[in-house]
């Protein structure tokens, strides 16, 4: 069930003409960074909450047994902790690549740990894409999340490198240490 929005995001132009673009990541792209920056900084956005929403049927899970994977989902007075990467545009290729299974560009403010902010992009993977699974126990997801896996690996994988990847910033994720813990429950 993939919905794919590379062609979507390369008719983005808000940031046309830079030579350089802040790009926040809050799932995979914390702790896989595989495509070329100029600079890394830790960082957040407010009014977005982290959440195991979004099915993925291409990268951590299959078209019959979906895996779970990071989305954000707006929520007054939440702070969501990531990293941001300064990149070139030439990068997005790659990245509308591998965000293709229903996230999209968003323009968004992007709060740099020990101070200042810039305008940025984020790939959001909203509830009307048709890969989106919504929300559910964080226990259920937890169990979905154990029994799938897809080309990028093992669902389980994702979700515990993310939250090892959190306590490495210094950063507490109720939502995903919630979901780590229920995991234990499925080994």
């Amino acid at each position: 069930m993939s919905h794919n929005t590379i062609a979507i995001n390369q008719s983005m132009d808000k940031f046309d003409g830079h030579q350089q673009v802040w790009l926040f990541g809050y799932g995979s792209l914390i702790f896989k960074a595989d495509f070329p920056f100029i600079e890394r900084r830790s960082a957040s956005i407010a009014g977005w909450a982290r959440r195991f929403w979004q099915g993925s049927y291409d990268h951590r899970g299959t078209d019959t047994a979906p895996g779970r994977v990071a989305t954000l989902a707006r929520e007054a007075g939440a702070v969501c902790a990531g990293m941001a990467y300064l990149i070139t545009p030439e990068v997005f290729a790659h990245l509308d690549h591998r965000e293709k299974n229903g996230y999209l560009r968003l323009a968004i403010e992007i709060a740099f740990d020990g101070g200042g902010s810039d305008e940025g992009l984020v790939y959001v993977a909203s509830e009307d894409n048709a890969a989106f699974l919504g929300a559910a126990p964080e226990r259920d997801i937890a169990r979905q999340i154990a029994a799938a896996a897809g080309p990028s690996g093992r669902n389980r994988d994702y979700l515990l490198d993310l939250a090892d990847a959190l306590r490495a910033l210094g950063q507490a994720d109720a939502h995903v240490f919630a979901i780590e813990r229920h995991l234990a429950e499925f080994d």
